[in-house]
């Protein structure tokens, strides 16, 4: 639809995207990425039936495409990002997120992007991996912290998130990692934890054109880049996702996801997880944790300090 690239740095820190109706969240996302050093932003949109496309063609730093393709057959977007990465990422920094997630990493505020790659990249460390932590209120879902009704920021109105417990293991054949717990587990999914959320991401990459997403950036070819990140408490650097799933959308989400089937290599299986979100649980109990910033995360070993070796 808009086709900007031309306008691309020789430097620039690239994000990539798949997304459906995220007008809501997109005014926030695009500022605190920029706000961080992002260069430039490329978009597939599929099948939006709000205001994403017309909000995003408006934008100079962003190259729009859009396709009504099933997600799910382009084994959830994957095909898609893969070609836009092999033709506009090979040899940069590149961010693969998902319109619900912002970054955290050590030294936020002391560091932009450019001042993280630059240390990792000194470290030898070509990738950068993360744990996707969900926040949520303290009300019912649907709901959000009181006074934040109308603040763009999704982490001011989910501020709450579970320290724990995540559990790690590696998978065959490709060693990918696996990372599962928290909330969704805890609510979700107590009777059958092997089904929970996967948790562990590699969104930030210097990227090569013979590399491959397998899942989204939860598994990577080749292999051994998926040893980049062990998981919480993990020897090298990483950062957390904050995960703004549970905006007040949630429950018409779920039920458009019912009809969608497009999220899951198995729909049927999650029929129980769908209505269940339907019925506006409370996700928060006396355990919860406020988020207060990236120090906070270091210490409860969500993430790993830079100067950590």
């Amino acid at each position: 639809m808009h086709d900007r690239t031309g306008r691309i740095g020789a430097g620039d820190i690239l994000v990539f995207m798949v997304l459906r109706n995220e007008a809501a969240r997109l005014p926030h996302f695009l500022k605190y990425y920029r706000g961080l050093g992002v260069g430039h932003f490329l978009v597939v949109d599929n099948a939006s039936t709000d205001d994403t496309a017309a909000l995003l063609q408006d934008q100079d730093d962003v190259s729009l495409w859009r396709t009504k393709a099933s997600y799910r057959k382009a084994r959830f977007g994957v095909d898609w990002t893969n070609w836009l990465l092999a033709r506009y990422g090979h040899g940069r920094w590149c961010l693969v997120l998902d319109a619900d997630e912002l970054l955290v990493y050590p030294r936020m505020g002391e560091l932009d992007l450019p001042g993280l790659t630059g240390a990792l990249e000194a470290r030898g460390q070509r990738l950068f991996g993360a744990l996707m932590l969900d926040m949520y209120p303290k009300g019912p879902l649907g709901t959000t912290e009181p006074g934040s009704e109308t603040e763009p920021d999704p982490i001011k109105a989910l501020p709450w998130f579970d320290a724990g417990p995540y559990r790690c293991r590696r998978q065959t054949p490709i060693r990918n990692l696996w990372v599962q717990g928290g909330v969704r587990e805890r609510v979700f999914f107590a009777d059958e934890p092997r089904r929970a959320p996967t948790l562990n991401k590699l969104p930030l990459i210097r990227w090569n054109r013979r590399w491959a997403l397998v899942n989204s950036c939860h598994a990577m070819l080749p292999p051994d880049l998926n040893m980049a990140y062990d998981g919480p408490g993990g020897a090298q650097p990483s950062g957390v996702l904050l995960h703004s799933k549970f905006l007040p959308d949630i429950i018409e989400r779920a039920r458009e996801d019912t009809t969608r089937k497009q999220h899951f290599n198995d729909p049927r299986k999650f029929r129980d997880y769908y209505s269940k979100i339907e019925t506006a649980p409370v996700l928060w109990h006396e355990d919860a944790v406020r988020y207060q910033g990236w120090k906070q995360l270091v210490e409860l070993g969500l993430m790993r300090d830079l100067d950590k070796k």
